[in-house]
């Protein structure tokens, strides 16, 4: 069944066009991925294809009764609370709308107003919005923004199993090969489908690339083949001709175009310039010393609705460190670099700088940016006018000529976080701090970056929920465990995401027995209290085997418990199914409250004879 046709698109923006004879359509089962450097219309292509706005040229038709659901780059929600802009129609299917909000991250401000929401918490209360209902196609823009790694898996696994079309636009590339089946790309105006020649042949995304490279290719021997012939026809203009007094027009006139044509222009020139030097770092970085944090009881967390963000830590960053923080949102990993960079003032403890110690601070939420300035009046700063150094720097980072004088509310969000970096790195920092720096830049871009980062002879922290980034960045994890606990894991993003998985669920609402059921949802039993077992003296070699196979036990019980979470929230579950999963889960989560009781048991009897467990 279609659902979407698009044919012959074409838009524009005031200083340049974007797009023109962009066509798509999109059956049940296509996981459509959207790909194209910042600036090219992305955005804009799907306000089209979700009738937010109206194309130049072409049409967008859609199936007769299709349901069509849009997340938007910058969502809008209705005045009141964050329940009932989630649960408002869903009558006595209310439990999915709270559930859907816990599971990306947003339990604990149900009644918090929509109008005093942060960007981030409103973008998740869109999604839940969205994904608490029934749709026959979905269009997303960056919907993995703002979320945690956890929310990150489920939304995977959500939008894996959705049987309806997906057209999404994101730059987390773990996202688009999970997720994908095709890719449009968008490049210089002109969109290209790619399409896995089979099942076995990957994803979309995989199909993306290899296209990419054999399209580049492509075009370098096509432009050498025209120049080849430009020089015969060149020759054959210059030599006398040998039998007639003239030669023939036609010829002439086809000598002339084909030397004058030129090779279609890059999209970008050049790489991106991020080498732009920095201070020296002398042997003593950014010293945490027993920092803890709380926000005046005014300002609860809007997050948690708590006033407690850290407890008091201590750790030193020293040069050379790449360090990624993570955490569940709210958990206070922005906070924590707002106290590393002075933004914030330690409610306990101190925050101690090496006297070399230059700070850049690319954060989330961008710069002050004056939205009416232009470009080159941003980068210049102080000096009114930008020097040939300014122009120089600018053209490095992709603002060409026409951009430079554009004004910055006319730029994409993800060239805002571009020239956000420009403005950052030209002041040559030591210590960087970047907060979310994934968000927004292409694909390009943040390949770019991680090999900058890669040589880069300062500090680095990040806060990131993009594992490949991660993983590509940094060397070791500290890790916000959301009740104000931080502590260094072992193994990296790996370590902390086994870590996690080994944690029982805090997904604590399941759908209603029946319509006449009194309350809204049915808990999950909670952990059950089992009185401690006498401690019984073992060897070491038996409880080491015993903890083994405890250790075995408990992650069978968690994958079975999570699989069954997984059904409950897949899209299109029947009541019947519903009810026997309820069921179901309480079993799970028994076994899974047993295997842990069982083997904290077990680690005790080790810790009394001193074995490390």
């Amino acid at each position: 069944m279609i659902l979407i046709d698009a044919q012959g698109l074409r838009a524009t923006r005031p200083d340049r066009p974007l797009f023109s004879d962009v066509s798509l359509t999109l059956t049940e089962g296509d996981r459509v991925g959207v790909v194209g450097l910042n600036g090219c219309g992305k955005s804009t292509l799907l306000s089209l294809l979700s009738g937010e706005r109206d194309p130049e040229a072409g049409a967008v038709r859609r199936g007769r009764g299709a349901r069509v659901g849009a997340l938007a780059q910058l969502p809008l929600l209705p005045k009141g609370t964050v329940r009932a802009a989630v649960c408002a129609g869903l009558n006595d299917m209310e439990w999915q709308g709270e559930a859907m909000l816990q599971r990306l991250g947003m339990a604990g401000v149900f009644e918090a107003k929509t109008d005093e929401l942060s960007g981030g918490q409103k973008k998740r209360v869109a999604l839940a919005a969205l994904l608490a209902r029934e749709w026959d196609a979905l269009i997303l823009d960056e919907p993995t923004n703002h979320l945690d790694l956890d929310a990150i898996a489920y939304l995977e696994e959500w939008l894996a199993a959705f049987a309806g079309g997906l057209i999404l636009v994101t730059h987390d590339r773990h996202v688009l090969d999970r997720v994908t089946n095709k890719v449009l790309e968008l490049d210089r105006g002109v969109g290209y489908i790619h399409v896995p020649a089979n099942r076995d042949a990957g994803s979309g995304y995989a199909a993306y690339l290899a296209a990419r490279i054999e399209r580049e290719a492509q075009a370098v021997t096509a432009e050498q083949t025209r120049k080849n012939l430009a020089r015969r026809e060149l020759a054959w203009l210059r030599r006398g001709a040998p039998a007639r007094s003239t030669k023939p027009k036609a010829r002439v006139d086809t000598a002339k175009a084909l030397i004058a044509r030129t090779a279609q222009a890059a999209a970008r020139e050049g790489d991106i310039g991020l080498a732009l030097g920095s201070a020296r770092l002398g042997s003593r970085g950014v010293e945490l010393e027993g920092v803890g944090f709380s926000w005046p009881t005014a300002r609860a967390d809007a997050a948690t609705g708590s006033t407690l963000v850290l407890r008091p830590f201590s750790h030193a960053f020293e040069p050379g460190d790449r360090v990624g923080i993570v955490g569940p949102n709210g958990a206070g990993k922005s906070t924590l670099l707002d106290l590393m960079a002075g933004r914030l003032r330690a409610s306990q403890g101190t925050v101690n700088t090496g006297k070399t110690v230059q700070i850049g601070y690319y954060d989330q939420l961008g710069r002050n940016l004056n939205l009416d300035q232009r470009v080159r009046d941003a980068v210049a700063g102080d000096k009114g006018e930008p020097s040939i150094d300014d122009l120089k720097l600018m053209r490095q980072f992709w603002f060409d000529g026409d951009t430079q004088f554009a004004p910055i509310g006319t730029l994409s969000g993800g060239e805002r976080r571009r020239l956000q970096l420009l403005l950052t790195l030209i002041e040559q920092p030591n210590v960087l701090l970047l907060d979310e720096p994934t968000n927004d830049l292409d694909l390009d871009t943040l390949r770019a970056l991680e090999a900058f980062l890669d040589d880069w002879p300062g500090i680095v922290v990040v806060v990131s929920h993009d594992r490949i980034f991660l993983d590509r960045t940094v060397t070791e994890v500290l890790a916000l465990d959301g009740n104000g606990r931080a502590a260094i894991v072992r193994g990296g993003v790996a370590g902390w995401l086994a870590q996690r998985a080994a944690q029982p669920s805090s997904m604590t609402t399941t759908p209603p027995a029946s319509k006449s059921a009194s309350a809204t949802s049915i808990p999950i039993p909670a952990t059950t209290t089992v009185a401690p077992r006498a401690i019984t003296k073992k060897s070491p070699s038996t409880l080491r085997h015993q903890l083994s196979i405890a250790e075995r036990d408990l992650a069978k019980a968690t994958v079975e418990r999570d699989k069954v979470l997984g059904l409950l929230g897949a899209p299109g579950v029947s009541r019947d199914d519903l009810i026997r999963l309820s069921t179901e889960l309480a079993g799970a989560q028994a076994k899974v409250d047993s295997g842990e009781e069982r083997w904290l048991s077990l680690a005790d009897q080790a810790e009394s004879i001193g074995m490390d467990v």
